[in-house]
Formats: structure tokens, C-alpha cells, sequence
């Protein structure tokens, strides 16, 4: 079979991967991944899983990469991972009631050949009326502050929502895989 590389620092990515019962190996790509002006978070979340595809790709002669990222939007805007307390807090108390798009880009990069093929997978997110009680005990308890959007829809977050509208629910955690099944039989891996 051939090599598979995630290139992704995410446990998260790397939990969904192995779900798929297919061995592969992790790198983590180093690049910046600031939005470029004018950038909607639809190209972003494209873009950069590109762009981690080649930055490991460069690495290895041969093997398919899988690069992936996910941008959080709210009217428009990009919202980054929250990094602290105090901007996760803002970000759910703005999210309350409210929906959020997590846009999550995917592209599967044979190393030997530079060919490659991206796609996007969009995930609306419907906040229930949080209170600022009901964030703080989340934030506590999950203290999701390395993930778009300040949560976890797969551990408390989920007791954030109150529906979630998708085509692929992984790609709301980080990697779409029923979308990564389509591309890896692309290239030659047919799962299962």
C-alpha cells in the first residue's frame, strides 16, 4: 500500500485517521497560517490544507500527504482558536443563540507526482442561549481553547448545540473522512 502521511500536529486529525483502519505516520507542518487579506474563510481553510500537503510533501519523495484545516466563521469573519480563558468566553457568548459555519479543508498531495486534489466541507453549528454559567462550567470542564470556535463537539461541546448540519459530522472535529474516503479512492486506496 502506498505511504500515507497526515500532515497535522492535531490528535484530534490523528484520531479521526485511524478510524480508518489504514497505517500512516504524522508530521507537523510548519506554516503560516494567517489569513491572507481579503481571504474568505471558505479559501482559508482550502489554502492551508494545501499548503501543509506541500510542506510535507517536500519532505518525502514519495506517499500520498493528507493535509487538512478547518476555519471557523461567524458573519463572514474567521475566527482563530481562542489561545485563553478569556477569548474562548467571548467567543461563546457571542456563538450563543446564534450559528457558526467550521469550514474544513482537505487535499490529498501525491508526493511522487505533485498531483493533488482539495475540497471543502462546510458544517453549520446551531448554539443553544447559553448563559454566562453554562460557558464558564464548559470552558472549566473542557477547556477547549486549542480548537475553532472554543469548543469540543465531541466531548462536552456537545452539549453546546442544538443541531449541527453536515454532510460528513468528522469534519466538525477537524478531518472529513467520509469526504477523505472519496479522495483516497482517487488515488488508489479503496477503503474498506
Amino acid at each position: 500500500m502506498t505511504p500515507l502521511i497526515l500532515a497535522s500536529s492535531s490528535p484530534y486529525r490523528r484520531e479521526l485517521l485511524a478510524r480508518l483502519q489504514i497505517p500512516f505516520i504524522w508530521e507537523a507542518p510548519d506554516i503560516d497560517e494567517t489569513p491572507a487579506k481579503g481571504e474568505h474563510p471558505e479559501e482559508t481553510c482550502l489554502r492551508l490544507s494545501l499548503e501543509k500537503a506541500r510542506a510535507i510533501g517536500r519532505l518525502h519523495h514519495q506517499g500520498l500527504i493528507i493535509g487538512s484545516d478547518q476555519v471557523a466563521e461567524r458573519e463572514g469573519q474567521a475566527i482563530s482558536k481562542p489561545v485563553n480563558h478569556e477569548a474562548a468566553v467571548e467567543q461563546l457568548t457571542w456563538a450563543s443563540g446564534r450559528a457558526l459555519k467550521f469550514h474544513t479543508g482537505l487535499c490529498v498531495l501525491d508526493a511522487a507526482t505533485g498531483r493533488h486534489e482539495s475540497l471543502r466541507v462546510t458544517v453549520t453549528a446551531h448554539y443553544r442561549v447559553l448563559s454566562a454559567a453554562q460557558i464558564e462550567r464548559y470552558l472549566r470542564n473542557d477547556q477547549p481553547y486549542d480548537c475553532a470556535g472554543s469548543g469540543r463537539i465531541e466531548t462536552l461541546g456537545i452539549t453546546l448545540v442544538e443541531k449541527v448540519i453536515s454532510e460528513d459530522p468528522t469534519a466538525l472535529i477537524g478531518l472529513p473522512l467520509i469526504a477523505l474516503t472519496t479522495l483516497l479512492a482517487h488515488f488508489g486506496i479503496v477503503l474498506p
